[in-house]
């Protein structure tokens, strides 16, 4: 699966809208392969904080945004 920049540029800016601070972490949105199919998730230049809980959150809101506008 190939990840248009400009929507995922607008997934990531809409989710910092919630979360500004994982800003700081450079995050982008890459395609994993699976057995069947592909998973999107977000991958970081610095890793956020592990015990932070809107780390996953964040990660929701720009992938479900990303899928939104991929439609």
């Amino acid at each position: 699966m190939r990840i248009d920049p400009e929507l995922a540029a607008r997934a990531i800016s809409e989710g910092l809208l919630k979360y500004p601070r994982f800003e700081a972490f450079g995050p982008k949105i890459v395609a994993r392969a699976l057995f069947q199919g592909h998973a999107l998730m977000l991958e970081y230049a610095e890793p956020p904080p592990r015990e932070d809980p809107d780390a996953w959150e964040f990660q929701n809101a720009v992938i479900k945004a990303y899928k939104r506008m991929a439609q």
